[in-house]
């Protein structure tokens, strides 16, 4: 259940805006200072506002944000030196270190031989898997567009509807403020005159009261 029920009651359509920038400044700044005068901190969210999730960022992208914080340059994404040549044990090393240097160069030998493959079948059927794969996409953006489409039409609809059933009640809205003003005129004079004649009541008491 949301903690706020409040509806919209505003008449965009058939409301004027009544005040002047001046007015409105005015408006605000008694707002203001009703909120200090009250102690509220505007810098703090109201109670009834949920907190926000606390982000949880993967570890990638936590090693991103410290390497940013601590200002290193940016580094490669992919280990360059698996496609270096390797270096050539000297004359004089010994046999364990020509048999480590004759692994590596076995691995790395067979490391490009299923590159050179990988690439081979890329450029043999990747341009088919890339043409698929972006006819899905088009169609996937073609039924996004339509759903937009529809939307903003369905949006159209109901902002029309507003706009007629606002014109429909401008007139009664319109006859309503007025009574009420003249209401309120009427409670006013009212009050004046039942003013002005309790202040007579109260001087013919004291006149009264001195014969």
């Amino acid at each position: 259940m949301p903690l706020i029920t409040s509806a919209v009651v505003a008449l965009p359509n058939i409301d004027a805006n009544k005040l002047t920038p001046s007015q409105l400044q005015s408006a605000n700044d008694l707002v203001l200072a009703d909120l200090a005068s009250s102690g509220v901190d505007t810098n703090i969210p109201h109670p009834s506002i949920p907190n926000f999730p606390e982000a949880q960022f993967t570890p990638l992208i936590a090693a991103a944000h410290a390497r940013l914080a601590a200002s290193e340059p940016k580094t490669s994404a992919l280990d360059l030196s698996r496609y270096e040549a390797l270096d050539t044990p000297s004359s004089g090393s010994d046999s364990q270190t020509w048999t480590t240097a004759l692994r590596r160069a076995a691995t790395s030998a067979q490391y490009l031989r299923a590159r050179e493959t990988n690439l081979g079948l890329l450029e043999a059927y990747g341009k088919n898997a890339w043409l698929v794969g972006n006819s899905h996409l088009e169609d996937e953006l073609k039924t996004l567009e339509k759903e937009v489409a529809e939307k903003r039409i369905e949006m159209e609809s109901v902002a029309q509807e507003r706009r007629e059933s606002e014109a429909a009640v401008a007139a009664e809205m319109q006859s309503l403020e007025n009574t009420w003003r003249q209401g309120v005129g009427r409670m006013l004079e009212t009050q004046a005159a039942a003013e002005k004649l309790r202040l007579e009541i109260l001087e013919r008491k004291r006149q009264g009261a001195t014969v």
